[in-house]
C-alpha cells in the first residue's frame, strides 16, 4: 500500500528536488520491498531446486531512468522492478509493481548472443516441447502468449526461412508475463499467488 502511495506522489512530482525532499520515504518503501523480495527469495529457493538465490538488494532495479540513452523519459520510473533467480543477469523471474501496470514475468529478455544462440539451437533440436508448454491450457490462462519484442524480419544465420519453428527462431526475447491488479498485490495471499 505504501509503495503505491509513494509511486503516485512521485508520478505527480517527478523531479530531483521532490525526490531529495522525500528520500527518507523512498528508502523506507524501497527497504520494505527489499525485505519482501528477500522473503520471496527464501521461499522460491525452498520449493525449486533449479532456482538461483538472489537477494533483494541485488534483485531490485534502480528507480532512476537512464537519461543518457532515453533523454525524453521522466527522471524517475513509475514502478519498482526486481529480477529474482538471476543466474546470469539474462533470464530471471521479474516482479513489476507500478502505478499504471503491475505484473510478474519470466524468461529471457534480450539475452546475450551466446544465450540466444543456445536457445535457438534448443528450438531447432526440439521446438515441439516449447510449443507444447506454450499451448498448455494452464500456461495460456496464466500468461497468454509470449511477449513479442521486435523479432527478426528474416531467419537468423544458419536457419532456413521455411524452418517449422521459424516464428520462434526469429525472436530476440523469450518471456511471458501475467498482469496483476493493485488489489491482487495488496491482498494477504499475494505471496502464494506469485509462488503458485
Amino acid at each position: 500500500k505504501n509503495l503505491y502511495q509513494f509511486l503516485r506522489k512521485l508520478q505527480n512530482n517527478n523531479n530531483k528536488e521532490w525526490m531529495d525532499e522525500h528520500r527518507g520515504e523512498y528508502h523506507t518503501v524501497r527497504d520494505a520491498y527489499i525485505d519482501w523480495l528477500n522473503q520471496m527469495n527464501i521461499k522460491l529457493a525452498s520449493i525449486d531446486p533449479d532456482y538461483t538465490p538472489t537477494n533483494g538488494k541485488k534483485a531490485i532495479n534502480r528507480i532512476n531512468n537512464n537519461l543518457m540513452f532515453h533523454p525524453n523519459k521522466p527522471v524517475y520510473k513509475d514502478h519498482f522492478g526486481a529480477g529474482l533467480d538471476q543466474e546470469s543477469k539474462q533470464g530471471d523471474f521479474y516482479i513489476h509493481l507500478g502505478v499504471n501496470e503491475s505484473f510478474i514475468g519470466g524468461g529471457y529478455w534480450h539475452p546475450s548472443s551466446k544465450i540466444l544462440k543456445s536457445i535457438r539451437a534448443a528450438i531447432d533440436y526440439n521446438g515441439e516441447d516449447l510449443k507444447k508448454i506454450l499451448n498448455k491450457k494452464s500456461f495460456k490462462s496464466m500468461f497468454g502468449e509470449m511477449i513479442i519484442d521486435d523479432p527478426l524480419k528474416t531467419s537468423p544465420k544458419g536457419y532456413s526461412q521455411d524452418h517449422k519453428h521459424i516464428d520462434f527462431l526469429r525472436r530476440k526475447s523469450f518471456a511471458v508475463s501475467c498482469p496483476l491488479t493493485q488489489k491482487e498485490v495488496m491482498a494477504s495471499n499475494f505471496e502464494e499467488k506469485v509462488i503458485a
